[in-house]
């Protein structure tokens, strides 16, 4: 699409979240005297009442240089990422109370504040950038826009800042307005249109948030059609990258967590594009984008718990907003349980979009309802995912096939999820804590990456290997009533010569206690040095007997196997998980006896 054919195309010319000050006043009017919004607005309330007391820190010199000096992310962006959330809870409270002063000082400084960073990029995604080059000598001229980075934040920060004017600018100074104006375009705008970003043509949440972003606060931003359409025909192609992450089921192999941050984005600037263009530019208007938007009820396993592949967190909290507005969007979108709801101070990053929304797309009129029975087989992305409620619990069992070099990768070929009701007995790692080294080389030397950390074979003393060449086949992969089963071929994912063949078949069993059966079929061109069955579980009690071990929480799950062909030993795994919290789980090693050129391994796994 060219630039005049879309700028004839942007003929909204009025504001896009409210289209008058009347609107606007009336709305967060009704919000305050409904109740069903008290839960939500007090939660804001108590935040800004709170973080008045608080005095801002700001982003040193000694805090920036951390990530050089060991790599550390963590102190430099709980300061950036406590300044957003002070940017957003004092935006929020000017619109509940905008006669007090107070909140509207507290936002100006902020504002002012976020403003005059240095950068608005976080250090860890600054590698090889002018803003941490220590070439001297410049001359005049030399130094312009286009040495600005643009990462996830600084995009974001650009539409928070830009939406945050348009709802606030009749209350703020006029300085502060004019300032947003000024950094936007210099930070964000003006490289943009003349520099290229690699971000621009990857295929995962990186290219929707930012392009995303950057749209967005263009939309909200730029008069001028000719200009707004010039950064327009930049965005859109990068939307388009995005979607090529996805196959047409709709999988994000990133995780759940990574779906709620890009696809939201996605939808936030999609949403803003259809009011511009008075529906006739409609990104959700594509099948792919529909089944995108029903993976969240698709990979909830029971109440907070989901499938929690890659670099994802066992439990997880929706977006009300975004999920009550999608549900207008397609009529197959299950609106979820309230109490799955995400409280405004979950977001560590402080995010304004999806705080906004959570209130504006709120709609109490919806039902809600939990997601009920169902399995799905993804044939693209080879997950299976099953929910399995009886009159005696909830039932959850999860497993993949896919390759070694998927988004946010873990070397996890054929490893698998196993729960009852909120217990879970066979667990993903999900996301470690984010440092310099967890992008590097030395990735999966990190047990939640390598698949040391997952339920998956270890075969001559060697894990899996990571690259798209490690992949799985899906030999079968059969839904049924009572019994469900989903076969993958694995041998590819171990760079191991001799090993020409590895099934492993689960078999799924729906009775009212379920059972799951792992058989692992294994064919060697020579006689193997070793072979160890890895079962990863949280500190579960362990009692061990005859031919069987009994794993025991709050509920009870029995492993049955052959003694004579295996032994088990017990280890302890320590690992330091996303929010920088040491846990303890445990590995079974199902060590096989006598390894022979052709051998089976076969586990029952029975609730009680």
């Amino acid at each position: 699409m060219i630039s005049t054919e879309l700028r004839n195309l942007l003929v909204s010319h009025s504001p896009l979240l409210f289209s008058t000050t009347k609107e606007k006043e009336d709305w967060w009017r009704n919000a305050r005297n409904n109740p069903e919004f008290k839960p939500l607005l007090d939660e804001v309330r108590n935040e800004g009442r709170r973080l008045l007391q608080e005095k801002e820190q700001e982003l040193t010199y000694s805090l920036f240089r951390l990530f050089t000096e060991n790599g550390s992310r963590q102190e430099y962006e709980k300061v950036y990422f406590q300044k957003r959330h002070r940017l957003t809870t004092f935006t929020l409270m000017v619109l509940l109370e905008p006669m007090n002063k107070e909140y509207v000082t507290a936002l100006e400084n902020t504002i002012w504040s976020v403003c005059n960073e240095y950068s608005w990029c976080l250090p860890a995604h600054l590698k090889n950038s002018s803003e941490t080059s220590t070439t001297i000598g410049l001359s005049l001229g030399e130094h312009s826009v286009e040495n600005y980075s643009i990462d996830l934040f600084a995009a974001e920060t650009a539409f928070s800042l830009s939406e945050i004017v348009m709802l606030t600018g009749d209350v703020l100074d006029r300085l502060i307005c004019k300032t947003i104006y000024v950094e936007v375009y210099k930070r964000i705008f003006l490289p943009f249109k003349t520099k290229k970003y690699e971000w621009e043509t990857q295929e995962h949440n990186w290219a929707a948030v930012c392009a995303g972003s950057i749209g967005s606060a263009a939309i909200h931003l730029i008069e001028d059609p000719n200009e707004l359409a010039t950064i327009l025909e930049r965005v859109l192609p990068a939307m388009e990258c995005y979607l090529k992450g996805f196959s047409d089921d709709g999988v994000c192999l990133e995780g759940y967590g990574y779906w709620q941050y890009g696809f939201g984005y996605y939808v936030y600037f999609a949403d803003l594009l259809k009011k511009k263009t008075d529906g006739q530019l409609d990104l959700f208007d594509d099948e792919k984008v529909h089944q995108i938007a029903l993976f969240q009820q698709r990979c909830f396993l029971n109440q907070n718990h989901v499938v929690n592949f890659s670099d994802a967190n066992p439990t997880a909290s929706v977006f009300l907003g975004l999920s009550h507005y999608l549900s207008k969007v397609y009529h197959d979108f299950e609106p979820p349980e309230r109490k799955l709801r995400a409280k405004f101070t979950e977001d560590h990053c402080g995010r304004w979009a999806p705080a906004i929304r959570n209130l504006l797309w709120f709609d109490e009129a919806l039902p809600e309802k939990s997601w009920g029975n169902g399995t799905n087989y993804y044939k693209e992305s080879q997950w299976f995912i099953s929910r399995h409620k009886t009159e005696l619990g909830s039932f959850s069992f999860a497993a993949k096939g896919g390759n070694n070099n998927e988004p946010h990768n873990h070397n996890d070929i054929g490893h698998f999820i196993l729960q009852r009701d909120n217990e879970v007995f066979f667990k993903d790692l999900g996301s470690g804590l984010y440092t310099k080294d967890y992008f590097s080389e030395k990735r999966y030397t990190y047990l939640c990456n390598g698949s040391q950390g997952h339920s998956v074979p270890i075969i001559n003393h060697q894990f899996q290997d990571e690259g798209a060449s490690r992949f799985a086949r899906i030999p079968q992969a059969d839904i049924g009533n009572d019994v469900e089963i989903f076969e993958l071929d694995i041998a590819r994912a171990y760079d191991l010569e001799p090993l020409q063949k590895l099934t492993r078949r689960f078999t799924w069993v729906k009775k009212d206690l379920p059972k799951l059966v792992v058989e692992d079929t294994y064919s060697f061109t020579e006689q193997p040095v070793s072979i160890v069955e890895r079962l990863i579980t949280p500190s579960l009690r362990i009692t061990e007997a005859e031919d069987e071990v009994i794993l025991e929480g709050k509920q009870r799950l029995r492993i049955l196997y052959d003694s004579r062909v295996l032994y088990l030993e017990v280890k302890r795994l320590n690992f330091i998980n996303h929010s920088g919290n040491m846990e303890e789980n445990l590995a079974l090693d199902f060590t096989v006896l006598n390894p022979v050129k052709e051998c089976n391994v076969q586990f029952i796994f029975q609730f009680e």
